[in-house]
């Protein structure tokens, strides 16, 4: 997912994409333990994305308290 995309989302897709991404980190490190995940970049991949969507929901709440 590219910052772009996550910079167009409002802040209610934001927040459920958050949630649908420690889901399935949650999933992929269950399926890692267990020794059944397949593509273990993904992991990475997500994390990455999970980094992305706090960073812009973080400068949305620093916009918004400056505003």
């Amino acid at each position: 997912m590219k910052a772009k995309e996550i910079r167009e989302m409002t802040q209610k897709e934001l927040n459920e994409q958050l949630s649908s991404i420690k889901e399935e980190l949650f999933n992929l490190r269950f399926q890692q333990a267990t020794g059944q995940l397949e593509n273990p970049l993904r992991i990475n991949e997500i994390k990455k994305d999970y980094a992305r969507v706090k960073t812009i929901l973080r400068q949305r709440e620093l916009e918004a308290k400056e505003a």
